[in-house]
């Protein structure tokens, strides 16, 4: 489905976006892994290369602007243009299980920098190149929890709420020319950055889904890889859940 497209993919060192990184080189991407994990990003860029596919590592830092326009720059440069961008990178890891009176500012702006901030440069970073592309691709990492209101998780919360609500305005900027932008709402999948999750959180979403088991990341990319083709050349603004029914919308 994405054979000959250019991809650019953040956080995608490990976890649910090294599963994207797979998935999209199987379905025939060349792609960039960014990611401020530079050595698990090398890794896996030089593992998919093994293997006979092109993937190329940029470090990535989403709280930084210079560093997220050095990234994009060189990302274009490697592959020659692009055409499709999967924002994952974000701050999830070993945030949660804090009251709102409990999170300090400086993480809360620290997630809202790179989540909200980082997903804005630099999907305003490669803008030119994915117009010049003629069917360019934005694909933004959401999550359910901003619709159904996780507690004790305010601040990712809020962030993944401002990612859906970005995705529909930057759909209609980006449209004109052809660009389409929709966001992914994934459930607990289980990877290395849920790994902190309390065990309770964890049957609760078991128990809750009517898809009863635990999601995967292989679960996320296939609708991701969908909405980088072609085939989803006219879906745009769109919030796609992905979370086994869990949340519905």
């Amino acid at each position: 489905m994405l054979k000959h497209k250019r991809i650019l993919i953040t956080g995608a060192a490990r976890g649910l976006g090294k599963a994207l990184a797979e998935a999209a080189v199987e379905s025939g991407a060349q792609i960039v892994i960014a990611d401020i994990l530079e050595e698990l990003g090398r890794a896996t860029a030089a593992g998919l290369v093994e293997k006979g596919f092109t993937a190329h590592f940029v470090r990535l830092d989403l709280a930084d602007s210079d560093s997220v326009k050095n990234c994009a720059d060189e990302a274009i440069s490697l592959l020659g243009g692009l055409d499709g961008l999967v924002n994952n990178g974000a701050i999830a890891t070993a945030i949660g299980g804090k009251t709102m009176e409990e999170i300090d500012i400086e993480t809360w702006d620290r997630v809202m920098n790179v989540n909200v901030r980082g997903t804005w440069l630099m999907t305003r970073a490669v803008a030119p190149a994915l117009r010049q592309s003629g069917a360019g691709r934005v694909v933004n990492m959401a999550s359910d929890t901003a619709m159904w209101g996780a507690p004790e998780l305010l601040h990712y919360v809020a962030s993944k709420g401002a990612v859906i609500s970005m995705t529909r305005s930057l759909a209609r900027e980006l449209g004109t020319d052809g660009v389409t932008v929709n966001a992914i709402a994934p459930g607990l999948t289980v990877v290395e950055a849920t790994e902190y999750v309390p065990a309770a959180r964890h049957r609760q979403y078991l128990e809750g889904r009517a898809i009863k088991r635990e999601q995967l990341p292989n679960d996320v990319t296939g609708p991701v890889v969908y909405l980088l083709s072609d085939s989803a050349c006219f879906v745009t603004g769109q919030l796609l859940m992905v979370n086994g029914g869990f949340a519905m919308n």
